[in-house]
């Protein structure tokens, strides 16, 4: 290759590369799920200033979900109710997901009875939410065969999910929750703790007038957000 020919490529190749990039970006946005889009008008509702990124991964009897404003939605997502397309047994409100919350990319809430987020939840990539699993009792029929029974999740508000979390059947989060990475949810979760670990159990509870105390009794103080960003900015 001439060295005329050879600057000919790099520069056809980087033109196909933007171009390729500002069209992969134009799909991106005229595919994302917001307010007044076609299947936006699918969903029980979707409120003002919410999104869903596009593509996701599955999105089944949208009619019995509903968002709430300002709450985004990454891509590749699953947000399912009921046990398949037309499901006439599926809850007119089976997953509720309320306002200013962050849903990261792959995530998968999968409701038959019911899922409720509350306001301002925040959960980081992968994690996954139902209120059923698979029975096992019948050992003459393949487990995937066998339904569980209908056990429905609570995600108080404000709480944060960590990367790959899960919860699962029955499992009722207080507001303000943490719940580590990778972490296994099930039964009550107070107001203000973190929890970790398989089964997930509390790490960390806030005591008033004393701070946020560890399992082993250390305590970490209670800092106000505008203190931290104080302290943050002066490094």
């Amino acid at each position: 290759m001439t060295p005329l020919s050879a600057l000919l490529h790099r520069g056809l190749h980087r033109g196909l590369h933007r171009g390729l990039h500002a069209a992969w970006r134009y799909v991106d946005g005229l595919g994302e799920i917001v307010p007044g889009s076609p299947s936006a008008a699918a969903f029980g509702s979707l409120g003002r200033g919410s999104s869903i990124g596009f593509a996701p991964a599955t999105i089944l009897n949208p009619a019995s979900i509903h968002i709430g404003e300002d709450t985004l939605i990454g891509r590749s997502v699953t947000l399912s109710v009921g046990y398949g397309a037309g499901d006439p047994t599926a809850p007119p409100r089976g997953l509720v997901i309320g306002d200013r919350c962050a849903i990261g990319a792959r995530s998968s809430f999968t409701a038959h009875e019911s899922i409720e987020i509350g306001d301002g939840v925040f959960c980081g990539q992968g994690v996954f939410i139902t209120d059923t699993s698979h029975g096992y009792q019948d050992p003459t029929m393949p487990v995937g065969k066998q339904f569980g029974a209908h056990d429905p999740v609570v995600v108080g508000a404000g709480s944060w999910l960590g990367h790959g979390a899960m919860v699962m059947p029955g499992a009722r989060l207080g507001r303000n929750v943490v719940v580590a990475a990778g972490s296994v949810v099930r039964g009550e979760v107070e107001d203000h703790a973190v929890v970790a670990g398989n089964p997930a159990r509390v790490v960390r509870r806030l005591e008033p007038d004393v701070g946020w105390v560890g399992s082993r009794g250390d305590v970490r103080p209670v800092v106000p957000q505008a203190e931290m960003l104080a302290r943050l900015a002066e490094g």
